[in-house]
């Protein structure tokens, strides 16, 4: 049952997915204290130190700004408002999700991506509504760290990024690759890309608020399992080897 329920989340969006890969993150066996904490046949966390040290940044920032203004947003702007700034932004996501759909050979997804971008920028006034989605044209999530993943690149070593949190080598690569189609990257005017790309993460940290109860344990320790086994997912589409059985 908790594979169908996550097979049920493939093609939502990443943030929904996020909140099902971290209940599964849950119902893992508690994490191995700290000085336990590293997976030395692996070695998936040679840069644990820094790695820490990004990560308390991270928290640190998270907790002065980001968190209260997801809080904010989520209290007091109306869900209509909000629903077109993730509307927005996921027709955005939609152009760089058909490139890596294209790279990976999955043409029907790609074009299907294609006619959301197309529909929901014309029809949908600049991606403000997901008239696609009305339409039968399901969403799809991918990046050029999936793209490399499905190559077979592997995560290489786990690393904390500024700002974007829990990552790996391969994926931060992905993330500089995928930048390059991203309108908001390509903004001139310094203020406005500013602007238009502390908006994206506050959109997707108020979309985190709900799963922030299913953490438990060290925070670092928690995300970083909870991420792997989210790539992992993503790019397997669905696959994942269900240690815990149809229950």
């Amino acid at each position: 049952m908790l594979m169908n329920s996550l097979m049920n989340q493939r093609h939502k969006s990443r943030r929904e997915l996020c909140c099902v890969m971290l209940a599964l993150a849950a119902t893992l066996p508690a994490a191995p204290a700290l000085g336990q904490d590293l997976d030395v046949s692996e070695n998936r966390d040679p840069f644990y130190g820094a790695n820490r040290m990004v990560f308390h940044f991270n928290e640190y920032f998270d907790r002065l700004l980001l968190r209260p203004l997801a809080i904010g947003y989520s209290n007091y702007v109306p869900s209509p408002v909000r629903t077109v700034v993730t509307n927005f932004f996921g027709n955005v996501d939609d152009l760089n999700t058909f490139a890596n759909n294209m790279l990976q050979w999955k043409v029907a997804d790609a074009m299907s991506d294609c006619g959301r971008v197309l529909i929901n920028t014309t029809i949908g006034i600049g991606g403000l509504f997901d008239v696609a989605s009305e339409l039968g044209l399901e969403k799809h999530q991918e990046d050029f760290g999936q793209t490399l993943g499905v190559w077979g690149v592997g995560p290489g070593p786990y690393v904390v990024l500024p700002v974007f949190g829990a990552s790996s080598v391969r994926d931060a690569f992905g993330l500089m690759v995928d930048s390059l189609l991203n309108p908001i990257y390509q903004i001139e005017d310094d203020a406005a890309r500013a602007s238009t790309f502390s908006m994206e993460r506050l959109e997707w940290r108020t979309g985190l608020l709900p799963a922030e109860n299913l953490i438990t344990g060290d925070r670092y320790l928690f995300l970083r399992e909870a991420n792997f086994q989210t790539r992992e997912f993503e790019i397997n589409d669905g696959a994942l080897d269900d240690p815990f059985g149809d229950f």
